[in-house]
């Protein structure tokens, strides 16, 4: 059996072991696929990896044989699946790896933004402590989270989880999605429509997929109605956010500032007017890539894997 991981770099840059797939077949893994190799690469393979390298319709016509796709990540729209489900070819992801390590780089970049740990320890080390005449300075606002409300679009795993960490705070939780989990056990929470969220929040964190009726729904509209003190935090999909329109507000003042993992278009293009906003703090998509969430996933992709051989496919996305 040949087995071809088409990306496994960022999943694994060397400080973890492929050995449980290796075992199971001839494998070969890239590092990275560009999209012109993608078929030389994969072709005779029953058994494809990949992250974010596309397999669509042009791709699967072209690789006969090909029998699985594991897909490295949650999100699987790097497959056509209506593509794979016609030619009978299991698409799997891996749902659950990163909920802690996503959940912690949120707030991470919550505090980041209400006690700018980096700007003031920057300024330390240029001098600015060394020449203050009191013994403490800051040159940023410094915002305590107790009593403030928490907004947060989509409660999944790690919208609860987010919310987990928020009570710890001492925030007020609003919470917002299509399906209302059971949330009786929690304090100082409450289910709210969408507008209440904008409106109401304090910070707004997004935490849902992506759909055709979530892909830009931060945009003029739903900024407008924010508070201008208030914060935007994306650790979930790039294109929930419309780029130009969460420029133009952190730039006028609409709101208050901005942190986000994630972009529309990633690596972002030197266009993209969110790298040179105001108050908008941008990591490389990093809140997944915790050594510890790294290998979840790799543990999950290989019991999808083994699942499949032996006939019990779990983390099925086109069945």
């Amino acid at each position: 059996m040949k087995i071809v991981v088409l990306d496994g770099y960022t999943l694994n840059p060397g400080d973890l072991s492929w050995d449980r797939i290796k075992k199971h077949g001839d494998t070969v893994i890239y590092d990275h696929t560009p999209y012109d190799k993608t078929v030389e690469r994969a072709k005779g393979a029953e058994i494809v990896f990949t992250n974010k390298t596309p397999l669509g319709e042009k791709e699967l016509s072209q690789l006969d044989g090909l029998k699985y796709i594991g897909v490295l990540a949650t999100g699987y729209n790097v497959v056509d699946i209506e593509a794979a489900k016609r030619r009978n070819i299991v698409v799997t992801n891996v749902p659950t790896y990163g909920t802690k390590s996503v959940a912690q780089m949120t707030f991470a970049l919550i505090l980041e933004m209400t006690q700018h740990v980096q700007r003031h320890s920057d300024a330390v080390h240029n001098g600015d402590w060394t020449n203050c005449r009191d013994f403490c300075f800051w040159n940023y606002p410094l915002i305590e989270l107790d009593g403030k409300t928490m907004g947060i679009i989509g409660f999944g795993r790690i919208g609860q989880a987010v919310a987990d960490l928020a009570e710890a705070f001492g925030m007020n939780v609003l919470a917002y999605d299509i399906y209302k989990s059971d949330q009786t056990g929690r304090k100082n929470f409450k289910w709210a429509e969408l507008d209440e969220i904008f409106t109401q929040s304090d910070i707004v964190s997004l935490h849902c997929p992506l759909f055709p009726e979530t892909k830009g729904i931060i945009n003029r509209d739903n900024l407008k109605k924010m508070k201008k003190t208030a914060f935007l935090v994306n650790t979930s999909r790039g294109p929930l956010v419309v780029d130009e329109d969460l420029a133009d507000a952190l730039n006028n003042d609409v709101i208050a500032g901005a942190a986000l993992d994630v972009l529309s278009v990633e690596p972002p293009k030197k266009d993209n007017p969110l790298l040179t906003a105001k108050n908008c703090i941008i990591t490389p998509h990093i809140a997944w890539a915790t050594k510890e969430a790294r290998a979840r996933l790799m543990d999950i992709a290989a019991d999808n894997l083994e699942a499949f051989l032996a006939g019990k496919i779990i983390n099925a996305v086109n069945m």
